[in-house]
């Protein structure tokens, strides 16, 4: 359909657009291509008057709230909340569909009169290092709220099912033709040009998810073996990064140079720790390894064991010695055999095919949907600034990270229709 008969799409992430590129970033400008999307961050603290600085990214306009360093707690959402509502009514974007990867972005944006609520849950966010008190209360007033609710893979699909009548499985997908660029020959990057052979890469954010101890213990168990980390570290602090001779840091890397480093790996690695952060993920990097052509050697993560493990597609190794001898069966792998049989499956993974899949089920919730989406209320909130194009600036107003805590609970659709509605029902109280 055409843009302008498309309605809006405000999506509220945890994740900046400019962080590592990952599902949202994906799915946003796939959706930008027939209706406007606005990407809204969390908050950054700093000097100046409260305002949303604008900036266009492939399509998608990121959003990035500036708010003065001396806010918190109730009066911060009140003063983001009126800026978001503002800016929904200055931009006359209408009723939009409001797509979370966040809970936490409710209580600034639970006033919005939206055509649509999705909850595209990628991770147990709960769980993360971290996490807000208040995040797993907000997290079921999100599914009252909900008209369908995505999991990043099939574990967190089974753990959240029975929240919400309308859960659907989608885990992450692939742009093949991207990343089978590390197929052909090509020139090393500087950074890793000079690093010796055998190189086992691993890219992402290294943070509490990665088994640190492992990759201290594989680089010292093969000291002619050479660790490359591509990519930020998050919420560690620096002692808690392993370091070596042959352990190599090259930093964050754009999406766009990612397969000219994996160009150069012998072996791609996952070396997650098994805990609460990583008991329900589902590593993009998976089928993104794979279509660059490198053996793939991993940790028994569930959502890779089924299926990459099941299918002989990947390694999987629990210790350091296991983990080095699947090293050392990758390093001998018949790697045209492996991308033959990985080609296959990596055809049905594509992220086109991925947002239409979930686009169509939005739109079934939709039509299936009584009674209809109640106006939601307003309330008076403090006159702001208007919208400015600006830089982004100064540090984030709420945690990176997040910790754990399990709910179940089934929401019944008076308990949605109420929510739905502005009413009290489905409205959680705040925890902290």
């Amino acid at each position: 359909m055409p843009e302008a008969t498309q309605p809006a799409l405000l999506c509220l992430s945890h994740l900046r657009w400019d962080f590592v590129y990952q599902r949202p970033n994906h799915l946003m400008v796939r959706a930008a291509k027939n209706r406007r999307v606005y990407f809204v961050e969390e908050p950054v603290l700093g000097e100046g008057p409260a305002r949303l600085d604008l900036s266009r990214r492939d399509g998608v306009v990121v959003v990035q709230p500036q708010l003065p360093a001396d806010l918190s707690g109730p009066t911060r959402d009140a003063v983001l909340g009126r800026l978001v509502a503002d800016f929904v009514r200055t931009h006359e974007l209408g009723r939009p569909w409001l797509w979370y990867y966040t809970p936490m972005a409710l209580p600034w944006t639970r006033r919005i009169d939206a055509s649509a609520v999705i909850y595209d849950c990628m991770d147990e966010l709960s769980a993360f290092r971290g996490a807000p008190r208040e995040l797993v209360a907000l997290e079921r007033e999100l599914f009252s709220r909900a008209d369908v609710v995505f999991t990043g893979g099939r574990s967190l699909y089974e753990a959240k099912t029975g929240q919400h009548p309308n859960v659907h499985a989608v885990p992450s997908a692939v742009e093949v033709a991207h990343f089978a660029g590390a197929r052909r020959e090509g020139a090393d990057p500087a950074d890793q040009a000079a690093i010796p052979r055998p190189r086992i890469g691993y890219y992402g954010v290294i943070d509490e998810r990665l088994d640190l101890q492992l990759i201290a213990d594989t680089a010292r168990l093969r000291p002619d073996w050479h660790i490359v980390l591509v990519g930020p570290v998050a919420k560690l602090a620096p002692e808690e990064v392993p370091a070596a001779a042959n352990i190599h840091r090259l930093g964050l890397k754009g999406y766009d140079e990612l397969p000219d480093y994996l160009r150069g790996w012998d072996v791609a690695m996952m070396p997650f720790a098994l805990n609460e952060a990583t008991r329900y993920i589902s590593p993009t990097k998976t089928p993104e390894y794979l279509a660059g052509g490198r053996p793939v050697v991993s940790t028994p993560v569930r959502d890779v064991v089924e299926p990459y493990g099941r299918l002989e597609l990947v390694h999987i190794a629990d210790t350091a010695e296991t983990f080095v001898q699947a090293i050392e069966r990758a390093l001998r792998e018949d790697v045209p055999s492996l991308l033959r049989r990985a080609d296959g499956l990596l055809a049905e993974m594509s992220w086109d095919a991925t947002w239409a899949r979930m686009d169509g089920l939005v739109r079934s919730a939709l039509a299936e949907r009584t009674p209809a989406r109640e106006p939601a209320l307003e309330l008076p909130m403090p006159a702001l600034q208007p919208a400015t194009l600006g830089v982004p600036s100064g540090r984030t107003a709420y945690p990176g990270g997040y910790r754990t805590a399990a709910t179940s609970s089934t929401t019944s659709s008076a308990t949605r229709a109420a929510a739905r509605a502005g009413g009290s029902a489905g409205t959680a109280a705040r925890a902290r």
